[in-house]
């Protein structure tokens, strides 16, 4: 990067997985980041550690486990309000977004509004709240996605107008059981589906990549990210998870991402954006051509219907993308705590959508509202399941 002033950091949802890349990356290049906030749910214990390590300004919990949060020579914030007060904060230039669900939602709103750059790594903010965020946008490039799939596509498209975009695939793994049968899924145990061949996720995350519910959210994003209709957004299997996307322009030309399975290099491209670190001076090894793998093949809806469920949802627009989000956050839990089995997941999701005569929102509230509607109907679903089984 040219001699620029360090960036200012903060970092939401800072004890995940997402949140540790990012941090990393502030580690390898300290002369261009400052990590100067911090903010996770409860894991007090570990926020601690990383401020110590980072020498962060100011500290938040969203839902702490005790009410008393302090911490000498700190700033320490609690509650989801607090968030909003962190990308509304002078001291800070980028503001990145790693937690999961719609808590953050209103502080990246908050954020955008003041102009601050932005990292993404939230679904649920744009699938729920997608046209009261992508408004706010003031200037391109100024929401800058983190989840591989969408960083890719992101990378692809920087110098190209939108209206030479034909259609856009975003990959996936195909999670643990993408050779199954349908009887081999019927006898499929939460610790399977919790044990992902390529990428290292919290258990939620883990368990939508095995139904590939994960990868039809993720084009429900794409849409809202990219601008594009339903019918220009797809995704393909692609067990190496090299490709992360790929993207289909007007004249027959395509472009592709090709990396390592390695959260840090979307963290870097957002951060580092419009130039790109030398991560391989840092350590991060690239992908030799003679390793390289092109092999595709298409989704199987017959046996993951999650993904053709969600891109329904998204192409309906309206109530049913926050619906689904809930509906699935309850099906995912009823499945790891033992009440449904693993097939069970997407016919609880279809069921909440089909009973659900919700009217499409006008405001984000009613969009949030929703999420919790989709999940009181499908936890519902799913504990008739267990009485009648």
């Amino acid at each position: 990067m040219k001699d620029y002033p360090r960036i200012r950091i903060a970092v939401v949802g800072a004890t995940g997985s997402v949140g540790g890349a990012v941090l990393d990356i502030c580690r390898r290049f300290p002369e261009h980041f400052e990590v100067v906030a911090l903010a996770a749910k409860s894991n007090k214990k570990k926020l601690l550690q990383l401020a110590s390590i980072y020498k962060a300004k100011t500290l938040c919990l969203t839902e702490p486990l005790c009410g008393d949060f302090k911490e000498e020579g700190k700033k320490c914030l609690i509650g989801v309000d607090a968030l909003s007060e962190i990308a509304s904060d002078s001291d800070i230039d980028h503001i990145v977004f790693a937690s999961s669900g719609v808590t953050a939602i209103k502080a990246l709103q908050t954020a955008l509004k003041v102009g601050k750059d932005v990292s993404l790594a939230n679904k649920e903010s744009i699938v729920v709240a997608g046209p009261w965020v992508m408004p706010l946008v003031k200037q391109k490039d100024q929401l800058r996605p983190i989840d591989s799939e969408h960083s890719a596509i992101w990378q692809c498209l920087r110098q190209d107008p939108d209206r030479e975009i034909s259609k856009i695939w975003l990959t996936a793994s195909g999670g643990p059981f993408i050779d199954y049968s349908k009887e081999m899924l019927e006898k499929v145990t939460p610790k399977d589906a919790l044990s992902h061949p390529v990428w290292k996720m919290g258990p939620k995350i883990t368990v939508d990549s095995a139904t590939l519910m994960n990868k039809g959210i993720e084009c429900i994003e794409a849409m809202q990210l990219f601008d594009l209709p339903a019918n220009k957004v797809s995704a393909v299997i692609h067990p190496k998870s090299q490709i992360h996307g790929a993207v289909l322009f007007i004249d027959g030309t395509i472009k592709m991402l090709l990396s390592q399975a390695d959260m840090r290099l979307p963290a870097a491209a957002a951060l580092a954006w419009p130039e790109r670190l030398d991560l391989i001076s840092s350590g991060l090894d690239p992908i030799e051509p003679h390793k390289w793998d092109l092999q595709f093949k298409e989704i199987n809806v017959s046996l993951f219907p999650c993904f053709a469920i969600a891109c329904k949802a998204g192409e309906m627009g309206g109530a049913y993308p926050p619906l689904l989000v809930g509906a699935d956050e309850a099906a995912v839990k009823s499945f790891i705590d033992g009440i449904i089995p693993f097939t069970a997941i997407p016919q609880v999701i279809e069921e909440t959508l089909a009973q659900s005569v919700s009217a499409s929102p006008s405001t984000l509230d009613e969009a949030i509202e929703l999420v919790s509607t989709g999940e009181k109907i499908a936890t519902q679903l799913c504990s008739n399941w267990r009485h009648c089984s």
